[in-house]
């Protein structure tokens, strides 16, 4: 069964729009963990838009499954990463402006900076995945300096429809199969939802789907324990 790690960074948006002390993010996790889960994930941006400085330090004491925590390659970040350390760190790469993570990590281009992060990461007992678009270039290169584990970026694949989607679940597979025989861990997650999720889920050797928007979204209508396993059961199903 491909697993599932639940993102709960917009758990912490709707509580940072109102500054207030709630939603509480330790029962959420408890919550999608309850369900079933088999992971969480957040994302401690540098601009502290929704995950803060705090709540990573809770939910490491509170999460019971593996922590996933998503990270730009900042000095002030890696520097939380090292002292909590999470089971997980997921590299990604942020621009203030945008409105969500747009695109995957040039690791290609970035080899000299990343290299001893993902090196210094790992040496703590951290596994590393590097957050990439389905490229053979930037695959190689992730294998190239270290990192363990991939996770490819679906958000091409969920934001088009008909021939193109096509070619993006292509190109997704393609990329999935070239990091295998690497010998990488080969993890997924972007705009994925109950609506699209399906053939994503016919990648090879997919080991997990990050997904945490389109469930958040789902709880304000069913709660999040209801949506977490309504995600696990498309998972379940999938032969």
């Amino acid at each position: 069964m491909i697993r599932l790690g639940v993102n709960i960074d917009h758990v912490a948006t709707l509580r940072q729009a109102r500054r207030t002390d709630y939603p509480n993010l330790p029962e959420a996790a408890a919550l999608c963990e309850k369900a079933g889960a088999h992971g969480i994930t957040i994302h401690l941006r540098e601009d502290r838009r929704h995950i803060q400085d705090a709540d990573v330090y809770a939910l490491r004491k509170t999460i019971t499954t593996r922590m996933n925590l998503e990270m730009a390659n900042h000095p002030d970040i890696v520097a939380v990463a090292l002292d909590v350390k999470p089971e997980e760190v997921c590299m990604v790469p942020e621009r203030r402006q945008e409105l969500t993570t747009e695109g995957g990590l040039d690791v290609a281009g970035q080899r000299d900076t990343l290299a001893p992060v993902v090196a210094a990461l790992r040496a703590a007992g951290i596994t590393v995945s590097l957050f990439i678009d389905p490229d053979a270039r930037q695959v190689e290169a992730a294998a190239a300096i270290g990192a363990p584990t991939i996770e490819l970026h679906t958000g091409a694949y969920a934001d088009h429809t008909g021939a193109v989607r096509t070619q993006e679940l292509a190109r997704l597979t393609d990329a999935a199969q070239r990091a295998h025989a690497l010998g990488l861990t080969v993890n997924a997650g972007h705009g994925l939802s109950l609506e699209n999720v399906d053939p994503i889920l016919a990648i090879p050797h997919l080991d997990t789907l990050n997904i945490g928007h389109s469930i958040v979204c789902r709880a304000l209508f069913v709660g999040i324990e209801q949506a977490t396993r309504e995600m696990l059961d498309k998972l379940q199903r999938h032969p």
